[in-house]
């Protein structure tokens, strides 16, 4: 039971740090340049607000970062949770 619940706890953990690590904003206050970008540790997202030009408000969304940001995430919960599967023997 104490295993189970070790783990539980793990995972909800993880998934809030998941969670965050995705939808964390950088902002970037360049003079020219103004944008925030978004994922951990891959960028997925890039919100440009302010250019050369004037004010933006473009977006540019790179799914493939987005999928290898999730891949990267999960495979680290996967082996924590194998490793204390692993370590809490019953």
């Amino acid at each position: 039971m104490r295993k189970k619940l070790v783990i539980l706890c793990f995972m909800v953990v993880w998934v809030v740090l998941t969670a965050a690590g995705l939808l964390w904003g950088f902002h970037y206050d360049w003079p020219d340049f103004v944008h925030v970008d978004y994922g951990l540790p891959l960028t997925w997202a890039t919100n440009t607000l302010s250019t050369f030009a004037g004010p933006a408000n473009l977006w540019d969304v790179n799914i493939s970062n987005l999928l290898l940001d999730l891949i990267f995430w999960l495979a680290i919960m996967i082996a924590a949770v194998a490793v204390m599967h692993y370590i809490l023997k019953d």
